[in-house]
């Protein structure tokens, strides 16, 4: 596609405000915002969540949801305001100027179409192309983000494809069309390290290559480091610092920007944390799992250990086995070989009924607390339905369940509202007092902080710390994200297609990986020059 003027800029926002409804929590989500992109640039949007990223981004392609309203300025597109723009003239411009991609794939793809009648369909709503110079053009683009067998994958649906693969769909299907404009809201939040750098190098090569104009959301400052030109940093609304990336990272000028820089796990490890019993709370040994109609065991011959008051962490790819491994260990799914030793106890093979007993010990915090937590429920009935269940009556529930809160750092009386009233961060901590009313003698956070920003993340991070150390409890933390696993770990396992292939203190896995794929989920850390703490 040809492109208009590409010395003039891509996209202009000056001093756009959109307005919040009445009763929210301030008047505007952003106020007074501008900003440039310019053709073969990235700019980036940082800031908490609330700060109005992702309103800029629905306003640029026209997608406010209801309740908000863009008063005051202009979002220029090739010199065109999209503000003035009808409904059909905005439809016109989406995938052929601009085009966005999502953070969930999953959500954002449709689940009865095959990937190729999906991206067909952009082509068949602006072009004018025959049905056969259609498929050429969508073969053409799957084999260009790099997706093995186009053929096989034209016909796949969203469900027979991994994350990383559904996120080059939907790559597929903003560039399909050259657009001048490109938005990516938090596109990489979710993958491994690995597909992450796979994706941002793919942004970056296509970028190049059309000369496209960038504009890339994220609370990832690895990210920021890694892929972005210039960076502007929203605070409730406000843009706060707005400078090109390098010299941002090295000498922030605004408290907030320190605060967020300041707020990111370093790659170094700390020094070795003295754990204060050898007390072993679990250990498997020659754990495995197949799951039907797979011919690959998702989990193979893995063994660990993890003793009272310690935190091993899992990092791995996706579809390393970490998921598999951290549910066999819960018993939510039942392993295929191998034993897993509860305070000595084999729990690999007892009946779902000779479980029950045991499962209170054995805890897990999900990646994501909104789907976690009941939304027809208070929170507060939400936490106190374990204790219950195993015979702990009502009033002395609730009054664990306020003790929590407090402990998290959650005021008590916050227990009668619904999950949709408090933050993703809030929520987290909630569902953190859930599993903790059940007093378990092993926790096992998956993915945890992924979703979360990384102000709100360092906050839940240290909360995991503090509750580990205060109750001596033993911790399995999976993860994709090495900054966290050099924060919070004390060992680490590294998994590879189901089976351990690195085991150690977590600061000697990161001084000297001796596994060719631990130095190459190492080389792929995003921002992996930069140092933010000490930047």
């Amino acid at each position: 596609m040809n492109h208009p003027n590409q010395s003039s800029p891509t996209l202009e926002v000056r001093n756009l405000s959109i307005a919040l409804p009445d009763g929210a929590d301030r008047p505007f989500a952003v106020e007074r915002v501008s900003f440039t992109v310019s053709p073969h640039q990235t700019v980036c949007l940082v800031g908490e969540s609330g700060s109005g990223k992702s309103a800029v981004a629905h306003a640029v392609m026209g997608l406010l949801p209801k309740g908000l309203a863009a008063v005051h300025g202009q979002i220029l597109l090739n010199g065109e305001d999209v503000l003035r723009a009808s409904q059909t003239r905005l439809r016109e411009l989406r995938c052929t100027r601009m085009s966005m991609i999502f953070q969930e794939p999953m959500t954002a793809l449709n689940p009865v179409l095959t990937c190729g009648d999906q991206i067909d369909e952009v082509l068949r709503a602006h072009t004018s192309m025959s049905p056969g110079a259609r498929r050429r053009r969508v073969l053409e683009i799957i084999e260009k983000v790099r997706l093995p067998d186009p053929e096989r994958i034209f016909r796949a649906y969203p469900h027979q494809l991994s994350g990383g693969q559904r996120q080059r769909i939907m790559i597929a299907m903003a560039l399909v069309l050259g657009p001048a404009l490109l938005i990516a809201d938090e596109p990489t939040t979710a993958l491994d390290v690995t597909t992450q750098a796979q994706i941002l190098g793919l942004i970056r090569e296509l970028q190049q290559e059309h000369g496209t104009g960038v504009l890339f959301i994220t609370h990832d400052f690895g990210v920021v480091a890694e892929i972005t030109d210039h960076v502007a940093v929203l605070r409730l609304g406000d843009m706060v610092e707005s400078r090109p990336t390098k010299a941002l990272l090295s000498d922030p000028r605004h408290d907030y920007t320190k605060s967020l820089i300041a707020a990111v796990p370093s790659l170094i490890p700390g020094p070795r944390r003295p754990i204060r019993e050898d007390k072993v709370t679990l250990r498997t040994q020659g754990l495995g799992k197949t799951y039907p109609r797979s011919r690959v065991p998702a989990a193979s011959n893995v063994t660990l250990e993890i003793r009272r008051g310690e935190t091993l962490g899992i990092v791995g790819e996706s579809g390393s086995g970490k998921s598999t491994v951290a549910r066999c260990i819960a018993r939510l799914i039942s392993p295929d070989a191998g034993s897993i030793l509860l305070n000595g106890q084999d729990v690999a093979w007892l009946s779902t009924k000779k479980i029950r007993p045991l499962r209170r010990s054995i805890q897990i915090v999900f990646q994501d607390p909104y789907r976690s937590l009941n939304p027809r429920r208070r929170v507060g009935d939400s936490i106190i339905e374990g204790p219950m269940n195993y015979g702990m009556p009502r009033s002395e529930a609730w009054t664990r369940a306020g003790e929590l809160m407090e402990l998290v750092r959650l005021d008590p009386a916050v227990l009668t509202r619904f999950p949709h009233e408090f933050s993703g961060g809030q929520r987290q901590r909630i569902c953190i007092a859930r599993a903790l009313a059940m007093e378990p003698e092993l926790l096992i956070a998956d993915e945890a902080v992924s979703a979360l920003d990384v102000s709100v993340q360092a906050q839940v991070l240290t909360l995991f710390e503090e509750i580990r150390d205060r109750m001596n409890l033993a911790m399995l933390f999976i993860t994709h994200d090495l900054r966290v696993a050099a924060r919070v770990c004390d060992r680490i396992a590294v998994m590879s297609r189901g089976e351990i292939v690195e085991c150690g203190a977590t600061a000697d896995v990161f001084a000297a990986p001796r596994h060719d794929y631990t130095r190459t989920l190492f080389a792929a850390a995003p921002g992996r020059g930069w140092n933010f703490n000490t930047a």
